[in-house]
C-alpha cells in the first residue's frame, strides 16, 4: 500500500433519518439531502478543510450520514438484517464536529437541548490537544462532541473543567 485508506463517510442510526436531518440541519446549519426520504439522510456541511493561514484547502469537509436503524443501507438484503433497534446501551463511536469562527458552543448546544438533546457536559478543556470541548446526546442516542480551537498561550476561565 503506497497510499493511506480515506475515511470519507461516518453513519449514525436513527429510528427516524428524517427528523434527525432535520435536528442536523438546525443545529449545525447542514444542508439535509434525503437520498430517499425517511430511509437515508446525508448531511452536507459544506465548505472545505482550512489550511495553516486559515483559507480553504482543495479537501472538503467529511458528510455525515444517517440511516434507519431497522433497515440500514446499503446492504445486499434488501429488507436489510438484524440488529433492528437503536444501540441503547454502553459506549457508542462519538462524532467530533469543530465550532465554526462565527458561531458558538452555546449556540449549538441551546440548539440542540431545545430540540430535544441531552446535555452532557460543557466548558471543558483538554490540554493534550489544546482545545475546548462540549458534548450532547441527540435524541437518537449518538454523541456529539463539539470542539473549539484555544489557540496559543489560550486563557482557561476559572470554571472550566480541565485535564
Amino acid at each position: 500500500m503506497t497510499k493511506p485508506n480515506t475515511l470519507i463517510f461516518v453513519d449514525l442510526a436513527s429510528d427516524d433519518p428524517s427528523a434527525a436531518g432535520d435536528f442536523y440541519a438546525k443545529v449545525f446549519g447542514w444542508q439535509n439531502d434525503a437520498r430517499p426520504e425517511g430511509l437515508y439522510h446525508r448531511m452536507v456541511p459544506g465548505g472545505f478543510f482550512a489550511k495553516p493561514d486559515g483559507t480553504d484547502s482543495e479537501i472538503g469537509n467529511l458528510h455525515l450520514g444517517i440511516f434507519k436503524a431497522d433497515n440500514a443501507r446499503p446492504h445486499p438484503e434488501p429488507a436489510s438484517v438484524e440488529p433492528r433497534t437503536l444501540s441503547t446501551e454502553g459506549r457508542k463511536p462519538r462524532i467530533w464536529v469543530l465550532i465554526s469562527d462565527d458561531d458558538s458552543a452555546d449556540r449549538i448546544l441551546g440548539t440542540a437541548v431545545e430540540l430535544g438533546a441531552t446535555l452532557l457536559w460543557r466548558d471543558h478543556y483538554w490540554a493534550e490537544f489544546n482545545g475546548y470541548n462540549h458534548a450532547f446526546r441527540d435524541p437518537w442516542g449518538n454523541e456529539i462532541v463539539l470542539w473549539g480551537k484555544a489557540g496559543q498561550n489560550p486563557t482557561i476561565p476559572d470554571s472550566f473543567t480541565r485535564e
